[in-house]
């Protein structure tokens, strides 16, 4: 059966996906079409429901709750990796008010913090995160939302952290921060939805195992070609937290979204979130 499956081309994705798109492990006879985007893309797609298998922000995945389920492995979570607040000149969140500032995408979890911490901050400019940093730099925007391999190079780049709103989430929940996860459609048979789970699993175990096995694959996509920013950017966003969610990895998940309902910031939805949920 082929599946297709969408994830970016940041490093930590090219790292979990490669040995199970590349044949390098058992994967049950399952094989793969691979379209890879941009996040906010994946996001746009799986609202269609354009693909079995993706990755996709938490945020968005609000969204496309009836059609989407999650998986155990594969997620984005942990500590100290969440989105940084960034501008030309140190300052602090008191200073932002409704200046401008650049987001990389209206349904990325990073948006989703930045309302947290800044509820009436609504002047926001949508741009490919990649190309945030030269925003502020050149003063289109006053302030960037910064996500994957940027966190390494802001500072090289004589730009200056306002807040890093991965920490303020820690500090008022006590729970790693979720970014995004990988789903399977509802619709597939829940055998072929424990497949995807086990045969991903197998996946993320082997690149563990071999380090080095994936990096040829994340090399060619990666957007910050330096290799210590490569492997700063895997160990950051590829942790515990990926192989499986566990207990503190759902309750983190289940948070996020309990607060987005009390909000009514996205719909209302009845139902399991996790594969294999009791």
């Amino acid at each position: 059966m082929k599946i297709s499956i969408g994830f970016s081309p940041c490093p930590n994705d090219t790292f979990i996906f490669d040995a199970m798109v590349h044949g390098k492990i058992d994967t049950e006879g399952l094989t793969f079409e691979v379209h890879m985007a941009d996040v906010e893309v994946l996001n746009q797609w799986a609202f269609e429901g354009k693909l079995l298998m993706t990755k996709l922000s938490f945020h968005a995945w609000a969204y496309c709750l009836d059609r989407y389920v999650l998986l155990d492995t594969g997620s984005a979570l942990g500590n100290n990796c969440g989105p940084l607040l960034i501008s030309r000149d140190a300052c602090g969140l008191e200073n932002v008010g409704d200046r401008p500032i650049a987001i990389p995408g209206r349904f990325t979890t990073a948006n989703f913090l930045l309302s947290m911490a800044l509820p009436a901050s609504k002047n926001r400019i949508c741009c490919l995160f990649s190309e945030i940093e030269q925003a502020v730099r050149e003063g289109v925007v006053d302030f960037g939302l910064i996500i994957h391999e940027n966190r390494f190079t802001y500072a090289q780049k004589g730009l200056y952290k306002v807040a890093d709103l991965g920490e303020l989430w820690e500090a008022r929940t006590g729970l790693p921060i979720p970014l995004g996860g990988i789903v399977v459609r509802r619709d597939l048979p829940l055998a072929v939805q424990q497949k995807l789970e086990r045969v991903l699993r197998r996946s993320v175990e082997w690149a563990l195992a071999h380090p080095q096995g994936p990096m040829e694959f994340v090399r060619v996509h990666a957007q910050e070609m330096d290799e210590r920013v490569m492997r700063q950017h895997i160990g950051l966003y590829v942790n515990d937290y990926t192989c499986s969610l566990g207990a503190k990895g759902r309750a983190a998940v289940k948070h996020l979204f309990e607060k987005a309902w009390e909000w009514k910031v996205v719909p209302p939805f009845e139902g399991a979130l996790f594969l294999n949920e009791a």
